[in-house]
């Protein structure tokens, strides 16, 4: 949103392919003829894809809504024919008022929002009585490296912007920062791509080409050198977590069924006065039959690391946790306050929604 929001600009290059044939021979006009190079229509194909792109535009667009809040702006995309649109949840974390205005134009719609599930940063807000246009989100395990798609979203307040650019990896572990009344999340399996995020884009649409819907676009890399945004490196949220969540949001404003690994503790900074740096984690309290009781995790006990990653603060745990899964078996250090260490097993739980 205009606080942090996200939006796309990439570049993309097409390549003409070259065909090529070959026959035995010397120099003779046959073997010149079969061995040159054949002239690709490169105009043509350039036509196709501007015409597919235009394409996607038209089908997808529609869904993409403006989303304002008395703290900012941001994106939003249609889920469903009920009026549901799905966002981030720093979008709408703590907002007393929100708004959905259609890509297209038109007054601004009052929203009541539904539930939100900060881990993922995801939200769903409702329009009653709207006549939206649902989006189509996709099975994003089939995202491929490399392929091509479209950011749709409000950058900077622009209502319908549209840019482009392709998957540079998948499977990422993103964590963002707390902000307002948003505690952070970390978000595993994040699709980053080459689409540049800019404020305003929170919440908004990671298009294929073939018109569904990948990820919502949700942060962007920070560059310490130059202070800001790294150009170029953006992140969303998969849209298999999307089709996870939301609806378990619509249904009953909460999450039951997460897919996502807890230790079964409530967990605080220790942080080391000479640096200011965190050390471990500590443990404020355990879940009474959870993972991390059944082990022997007690209250005041430090966490050091899990299956050999340390763990300095909440965020690095959470990272680490965040790529594993409900039932998982986890080897966890921990330290006594009377300063013995140990290792002990954890079988890991869910994490619980909001």
């Amino acid at each position: 949103m205009n606080r942090t929001g996200n939006a796309g600009i990439g570049v993309i290059a097409l390549a003409a392919a070259l065909a090529l044939g070959g026959c035995s021979g010397d120099d003779s006009e046959a073997a010149r003829q079969t061995t040159a190079p054949v002239p690709t229509r490169s105009g043509e194909g350039a036509a196709q894809l501007q015409q597919q792109y235009e394409k996607v535009v038209a089908s997808v667009l529609p869904s993409v809504v403006k989303i304002e809040t008395d703290q900012g702006e941001g994106s939003g995309v249609v889920f469903d024919g009920d009026g549901n649109v799905v966002t981030n949840a720093h979008v709408v974390a703590g907002a007393r008022r929100i708004r959905v205005t259609a890509a297209s134009g038109g007054a601004a719609l009052k929203a009541d929002p539904v539930g939100e599930f900060a881990p993922d940063d995801l939200a769903v807000v409702n329009v009653e009585g709207a006549s939206l246009r649902p989006a189509v989100f996709a099975d994003s395990g089939k995202t491929a490296v490399g392929q091509i798609v479209l950011a749709m979203g409000n950058p900077l307040g622009l209502a319908g912007s549209v840019t482009n650019g392709i998957v540079s990896a998948l499977n990422r572990t993103v964590s963002t920062k707390q902000e307002g009344a948003f505690p952070g999340s970390t978000i595993a399996d994040a699709i980053q791509t080459s689409a540049p995020i800019n404020p305003g884009n929170s919440g908004g649409a990671l298009v294929t080409l073939d018109g569904t819907v990948i990820g919502i676009p949700t942060a962007a890399a920070s560059d310490p050198q130059v202070g800001g945004a790294a150009v170029g490196i953006g992140f969303a949220t998969p849209s298999s977590t999307v089709r996870r969540i939301a609806p378990q949001l619509i249904a009953t404003g909460k999450v039951s069924q997460s897919g996502r690994a807890a230790l079964g503790a409530s967990v605080r900074s220790i942080i080391d006065p000479s640096s200011g740096e965190g050390t471990a984690v500590g443990v404020v309290e355990v879940t009474p039959g959870g993972g991390a009781a059944k082990a022997g995790i007690q209250p005041g006990d430090l966490i050091l690391s899990v299956n050999g990653t340390p763990t300095p603060d909440p965020a690095a745990l959470s990272t680490v946790l965040a790529g594993l899964k409900p039932g998982d078996k986890a080897k966890v250090e921990i330290q006594r306050p009377d300063g013995g260490k140990k290792q002990v097993e954890v079988t890991l739980g869910q994490l619980p929604g909001s």
